[in-house]
């Protein structure tokens, strides 16, 4: 199974940015399509971005126009720019690959003044 390590999250004040970033284990990475979810406490797992091989992305539209996904298929790793972040943003994030059916741990973003 791929191993998925995602990194980058942290603790922002409203309108900063973050990028997170997501490290895949697999050489076929170029291949797959990503995914990246968050999960706010207490609420459900949300889909914000899909990122397929060719290019083409999908954006929920709670992120649309703030966030970026883009991938390095050289390094394994698919990236989250995040900019203009609010408190709604705040959750932890994961990368996934369905195809794979892997998940990383998730890296915790927290959007606070």
């Amino acid at each position: 199974q791929v191993q998925l390590v995602e990194s980058g999250g942290g603790l922002v004040q409203p309108g900063g940015s973050l990028r997170l970033s997501c490290a895949a284990s697999s050489n076929a990475f170029s291949v797959y399509a990503m995914i990246w979810y968050r999960q706010a406490p207490g609420k459900e797992r949300e889909r914000v971005t899909t990122m397929w091989p060719n290019g083409v992305t999908t954006y929920s539209d709670s992120v649309k126009g703030r966030f970026t996904v883009s991938r390095d298929n050289a390094k394994n790793t698919v990236y989250l720019q995040m900019n203009n972040l609010n408190t709604e943003d705040t959750g932890v994030y994961y990368c996934n690959i369905p195809a794979e059916n892997s998940w990383g741990q998730g890296t915790q973003v927290t959007v606070s003044s």
